[in-house]
């Protein structure tokens, strides 16, 4: 297994998600929540304590590395990220196909997702700093080979943001998911 990271920057710092961080998760996503129709973001504190049970079952699976974002100006917990899709392939220091990443054998490839902030930091450089922190620690410390950032298709904030970073974009998979609002979603993939 991974042992749990904090990943501090200027704007926020990445704390290892925990069961703590509920009610000011709670809080972050009860405000202004017209902006999440692409994004599934738990609404109401015990939505938000399932969601972070999920997210800590992932963890506890080998197959995510779950935060929470510390808005270091106001010191306030506006959002969540997660490294996920966590895969070690065979020739990976040993690793064996299908095995889970741990400190000793990082993973080869990653997905950094599940991302969702508070309205009031939108717009902000706290999700570019985030992103930054999380592909510098894939890259510079697991030496990932690979990171997949992915978004509802539809979602042209999410995907402008997503360029912005350097990410290149590969695609498009039509009817890749369920989308949030209920139907299909074409998934962009960069």
């Amino acid at each position: 297994m991974l042992s749990p990271v904090t990943l501090c920057g200027r704007f926020v710092c990445l704390e290892p998600l925990s069961i703590d961080h509920a009610q000011a998760l709670s809080e972050a996503a009860s405000e202004d929540r017209s902006t999440y129709r692409f994004t599934p973001v738990p609404d109401a504190l015990a939505e938000t304590e399932h969601y972070i049970d999920l997210a800590l079952t992932d963890y506890k699976r080998g197959r995510a590395l779950p935060f929470a974002v510390r808005h270091l100006e106001t010191d306030r917990i506006v959002g969540a990220t997660s490294f996920f899709d966590l895969d070690v392939f065979p020739s990976r220091l040993g690793g064996t196909s299908g095995s889970s990443p741990t400190d000793e054998i990082p993973p080869t490839v990653a997905e950094i997702g599940a991302t969702w902030f508070a309205s009031s930091v939108q717009r902000t450089g706290v999700n570019t700093e985030c992103k930054l922190l999380m592909l510098s620690y894939a890259f510079d410390t697991w030496k990932t080979v690979r990171v997949t950032l992915k978004t509802d298709a539809r979602n042209t904030r999410s995907r402008t943001a997503i360029l912005r970073l350097g990410a290149a974009f590969e695609g498009i998979r039509s009817a890749h998911s369920p989308a949030s609002d209920g139907g299909i979603r074409d998934t962009a993939f960069f």
